[in-house]
């Protein structure tokens, strides 16, 4: 599959060494303005070759709009974008044509296709998530009429985490970290996981702001659930919590439940969501990535034959994925409530009645 949503659905097409990577937005309301300059500013933030924490890969990523906007406004039809790829290397990958990386998915691309695009891995490459951006920052568009806004940052780097929880700070941090700090210790690990040819892993808090209550679809369409498959169904993420998350094990329910009052939660464990319907708190989500398997080290490996060979790799790599892993989060959380924000329309009789006049 190769789409998310249902009344807001993203569709994405293209490769890491193709002609360039798109997306198709299905059900996007009529009328919303579209602001390119803030378009390509999202995909600025995923860009890679911005400095010595990413991949050296230099591409500009500039969105092409190719249908559904007119005079600077959605129209309701299907809206397309692409962004061309402009400095593939695919004779990098030459010596692993028949290779299976360990940690990436050619092996399983393979037994289950019979046959896949060992140039830089094809859809299953990190370089497919600039259409899932450009998706999000339409999203982010829509949310912006509803007054909901989203914000991410880094909060661990290999063993080194940190409870603070500046999104400030991390917008202007170098590695999106959350902790001023800590950005120097991150930085540090990033380059001696670099020197060292192999890589780190890393983990970022994504939250919402101005979420309103009533967003999921009990019971087999929850919010946290939505939020947890588009998440997981990121490259390089093992693990997503949702407030307290794991801790939440640990405690007793008189410590974990969020008092109510007139005003609101007394506390927020419940990260937004309870009963998988947002309860009106912020939306709090922690999102872990696994090391970038593309490392300079030799492995143990097979080949398409089923001879045990070393794979010695070439190429340019992220060292450590969570950096530029925050903004696909963003968009996809944008994506997601974008979506149960139309859900949830029809949720009412006397809205449905309403909005055709009936309800007077």
């Amino acid at each position: 599959m190769n789409r998310l949503g249902e009344l807001w659905v993203l569709t994405t097409f293209g490769e890491s060494h193709g002609a360039g990577i798109g997306c198709v937005l299905d059900g996007v309301p009529a009328g919303l303005r579209v602001d390119e300059e803030f378009l390509n500013l999202e995909l600025s933030r995923r860009r890679p070759g911005k400095s010595l924490y990413s991949t050296p890969r230099k591409e500009s990523d500039r969105v092409e709009i190719l249908s559904g906007v007119m005079e600077g406004f959605t129209t309701g039809t299907p809206l397309a974008m692409f962004i061309p790829n402009e400095n593939q290397k695919s004779s990098d990958y030459e010596s692993i044509r028949s290779i299976f990386r360990p940690g990436h998915a050619d092996f399983t691309y393979h037994y289950k296709y019979g046959l896949r695009d060992h140039r830089g891995g094809g859809r299953s490459s990190a370089r497919e998530t600039a259409a899932r951006v450009a998706g999000g920052a339409v999203a982010k568009m829509f949310l912006k009429e509803l007054g909901i806004s989203i914000s991410s940052g880094v909060f661990q780097v290999g063993e080194h985490t940190s409870d603070v929880r500046d999104f400030t700070h991390a917008r202007k941090s170098v590695v999106n970290a959350l902790d001023p700090l800590m950005e120097e210790l991150f930085k540090e690990e990033i380059e001696k996981a670099r020197g060292a040819h192999d890589s780190i892993g890393g983990a970022i808090e994504v939250r919402a702001k101005g979420m309103p209550i009533g967003l999921g679809e009990p019971l087999y369409h929850k919010l946290d659930g939505a939020l947890g498959g588009a998440l997981m169904g990121l490259n390089a993420v093992k693990a997503v919590e949702i407030g307290e998350g794991l801790s939440a094990a640990r405690l007793k329910g008189s410590e974990n439940n969020d008092p109510l009052r007139l005003e609101g939660f007394k506390s927020n464990h419940a990260g937004g969501i309870l009963g998988g319907i947002s309860n009106g708190s912020e939306l709090v989500a922690r999102v872990y990535f696994k090391p970038t398997p593309s490392i300079f080290l030799p492995q143990e490996t097979l080949n398409e034959e089923g001879d045990e060979v070393i794979c010695a790799l070439k190429g340019r790599h992220d060292p450590c994925v969570a950096i530029r892993g925050g903004v696909v989060c963003e968009a996809l959380v944008a994506l997601v409530l974008a979506d149960m924000a139309l859900l949830r329309l029809g949720n009412r009789l006397q809205d449905v009645k309403e909005f055709y006049g009936k309800g007077r």
